[in-house]
């Protein structure tokens, strides 16, 4: 069942796709923590503000604070516990559009696959590290959108077939097309090029925990001209 994103918002900044009993899908913004962190400054996330309107609602996986997009969490641990197992066995399929540096070829019927290992740069945590040698397996598929000369830019759809910390980000940098506004990863130029991460969790489709029934979301948000959508 593909479910439309017709947005509703709790008064807290989160938008809220869709909501029942058992899950609840949110879009969220860039520079939220979807948990909280260490430390005072770092208690305010998404499942803080989520968990003020729906008690009950438990994280079943995290963005990248400087990612947007969907992520679903779980009301009760009954359903928390089978998204786990969900997440877990890759029974969750995702989708992220990103806005990168330079000219990428290929066209949007087309799939070309990056494979490479990703491991801790542990002198420079929390960053990650191409090491072919040491790295766990990590592999995404990408597909070209579009192109903007003006920008040299490419609009891309990432599909994340492992989920390493970082992994698309790193991806994308290896392959010579880091993400504009990554200050990780990208070149200072880069990232300067946008005053967010152009990063977006696009498309997520999973089994319902209880009905079983396949749900899929969708909501995209970059435009190809490597400029976010405002924060709606």
């Amino acid at each position: 069942m593909r479910v439309d994103t017709t947005m509703t918002a709790p008064g807290n900044g989160i938008q809220v796709v869709f909501a029942d009993d058992a899950i609840v899908v949110l879009d969220k913004p860039s520079a939220l923590l979807s948990v909280p962190g260490r430390g005072p400054d770092k208690q305010d996330c998404l499942s803080a503000r989520v968990q003020r309107q729906f008690a009950d609602a438990l994280v079943v996986h995290r963005l990248d604070q400087a990612t947007s997009g969907l992520i679903v969490m779980a009301r009760g641990a009954l359903a928390q516990r089978t998204l786990s197992e969900a997440f877990a066995n890759r029974m969750v399929a995702k989708r992220y559009e990103a806005v990168v540096h330079g000219r990428l070829e290929g066209t949007p019927d087309t799939w070309r696959l990056i494979d490479l290992p990703i491991a801790v740069d542990w002198p420079n945590r929390p960053r990650r590290i191409i090491d072919r040698a040491h790295g766990k397996p990590s592999q995404t598929r990408l597909q070209v959108l579009d192109y903007d000369a003006t920008a040299d830019a490419t609009h891309v759809l990432l599909e994340p077939l492992t989920g390493r910390t970082h992994q698309l980000r790193l991806h994308m940098q290896a392959i010579g097309h880091p993400i504009l506004g990554d200050t990780l990863y990208a070149p200072e130029a880069v990232a300067a090029q946008s005053a967010r991460l152009l990063l977006h969790a696009c498309d997520l489709r999973f089994a319902h925990p209880v009905s079983g029934r396949t749900l899929q979301f969708s909501c995209q948000r970059l435009k190809c001209l490597g400029e976010p959508h405002p924060e709606r």
